[in-house]
């Protein structure tokens, strides 16, 4: 899936066309704002523990759970293109193929 339109929530422009995604678009703002301060922070954890009011335990706790949260956005990415791929190639027919994604 692709987004095909945004639309600016201040002033209302909507812009339309294709635009990729990410799995990181996926993940809660938090978490977003989570790694970009860990990017800034040069990926040191060590970095980031002294510019916020989080422990070593905390950050790499919560490192853990994004890298699993991510890990699972990808794999069911990959899920859902092998569905849609066996219903290009006729292996399944447009019911099969909504019933498998009713189930992610």
């Amino acid at each position: 899936m692709q987004t095909a339109a945004m639309t600016c929530v201040l002033c209302g422009v909507k812009v339309e066309g294709n635009f990729s995604g990410t799995g990181f678009d996926r993940l809660e703002p938090q978490d977003q704002m989570f790694l970009e301060q860990y990017l800034l922070a040069g990926f040191s954890i060590k970095t980031l523990e002294q510019n916020s009011s989080l422990g070593y335990a905390a950050i790499r706790s919560r490192l853990d759970k994004l890298i699993k949260q991510y890990k699972g956005v990808k794999e069911m990415d990959m899920q859902k293109k092998n569905v849609l791929e066996q219903l290009r190639k006729g292996e399944i027919n447009v019911a099969q193929a909504k019933k498998k994604f009713e189930k992610f």
